[in-house]
């Protein structure tokens, strides 16, 4: 079984960044984390959250985990935007958790399990957007 995948985000035939679903784990646990990151040009426009949704979806309908969280540095505004449109709950901080330019950097965490979104985590995105 994949222990991680990697997915490029397209929009308008460029691509835009990229979404990562890692630490895939089994047994228990059934659990994974997703990373993504996106070019400027088009932050803002739903394309992150949607991309996420999607990704989380897999995660519970094709790969059948039950959590998925994101790890996200307290000071990355944008990326807090994704949970929150999103509904992620937030399980708080994990500090010193990765080390990113020769430092140890505190995350915060956030999660949601398969019961949280019954008819996904898409189909809900896609209700708040148009709602």
């Amino acid at each position: 079984m994949a222990s991680g995948l990697s997915k490029v985000i397209v929009a308008a035939r460029r691509m835009a960044g990229q979404l990562t679903v890692s630490s895939i784990t089994y047994g228990s646990l059934r659990s994974a984390a997703v990373g993504y990151w996106v070019s400027e040009h088009v932050a803002g426009l739903g394309i992150t959250p949607t991309a996420v949704a999607m990704a989380t979806d897999h995660c519970f309908d094709v790969l059948q985990l039950h959590r998925v969280e994101i790890n996200i540095r307290p000071e990355n505004r944008p990326s807090l935007r994704v949970v929150e449109k999103l509904g992620f709950r937030d399980e708080g901080v994990r500090e010193r958790y990765l080390h990113i330019q020769d430092g140890w950097c505190d995350h915060r965490t956030f999660a949601l399990t398969v019961e949280e979104v019954p008819d996904g985590l898409l189909s809900r995105w896609r209700a708040r957007t148009v709602g």
